[in-house]
C-alpha cells in the first residue's frame, strides 16, 4: 500500500514540475488591437475620397433620382393616355413593366443609392487599404500576436496592445487622439478607441 502511495505521489510531482516548467517557458500570450477601416479612414487622404464621394452622392446620384422620378411620371401620363387610345396592350404591357421598375427604383433608392456609393467609396479608398495592409503585416511579422480584436471588443484578461501607433509608424502618418491612446486605460471608457477624430464613412465628420 506504502509503495502505491509513494507512486502516486511521484507520479503528481512530476506533472506538478512538467505544468510549471512549461508555464515559465511558454510565451506571453500576446493581444492586439486593430482595425483596417478605422486606420484607412485616419489616413489624411481618407479625407478628400469622402469630399468626392460626397459630391458623387449629391451630383451623380441626386441626378439619377430625378431621372426616375421624371421617367415614372412620364410613363404614368403615357399609359393613360394610351389606354383612352386604345393602344395596343403589346405596348402598354411594355410601358407599364418600364413604370413598375422606375417605381421599384424609387422606393428602394435609398437601399439602392447606399449601394452605389459603398461600390464608390471602395474603388477611390483601395489603395489606401493596400497600403494599410502591407503595414499591418510588416507589424505582426514582428510582434507575432496571438489574437487581433477591434476596438471596444475587450472587456477584461490579457494586457493588450494598441497596434494602431504601430501601424502608423510604417506609414510615417500621424494618428489622430483617439487611435494613439492605451486600449488597457480605454476600459473605463468603452468607445473611446476608434470613436474621436476618425471620419465616420459617408459624412467626413467624427
Amino acid at each position: 500500500m506504502k509503495k502505491v502511495f509513494l507512486a502516486a505521489v511521484c507520479v503528481t510531482a512530476l506533472c506538478f514540475g512538467f505544468k510549471t516548467s512549461n508555464a515559465q517557458t511558454a510565451p506571453a500570450f500576446k493581444v492586439g488591437v486593430f482595425d483596417i477601416d478605422l486606420m484607412v479612414q485616419a489616413l489624411p487622404e481618407y479625407r478628400g475620397i469622402d469630399s468626392l464621394t460626397q459630391l458623387y452622392e449629391r451630383d451623380t446620384l441626386g441626378t439619377e433620382y430625378q431621372i426616375y422620378q421624371g421617367e415614372y411620371q412620364r410613363l404614368d401620363s403615357t399609359l393613360k393616355s394610351d389606354s383612352a387610345k386604345g393602344v395596343s396592350p403589346t405596348i402598354m404591357s411594355y410601358n407599364n413593366q418600364q413604370k413598375q421598375q422606375m417605381m421599384y427604383n424609387l422606393v428602394y433608392w435609398q437601399q439602392i443609392a447606399q449601394q452605389k456609393s459603398d461600390q464608390y467609396r471602395g474603388s477611390l479608398s483601395a489603395p489606401l487599404y493596400q497600403r494599410v495592409v502591407v503595414a499591418y503585416k510588416k507589424v505582426l511579422a514582428v510582434k507575432k500576436y496571438n489574437l487581433i480584436l477591434k476596438p471596444n471588443t475587450y472587456e477584461v484578461g490579457f494586457p493588450v496592445e494598441n497596434m494602431f501607433p504601430l501601424v502608423a509608424k510604417e506609414l510615417n502618418v500621424t494618428l489622430p487622439p483617439g487611435l494613439t491612446i492605451d486600449p488597457n486605460q480605454a476600459l473605463q471608457d468603452q468607445g473611446t478607441i476608434g470613436g474621436a477624430g476618425v471620419p465616420k464613412a459617408g459624412t467626413g465628420k467624427p
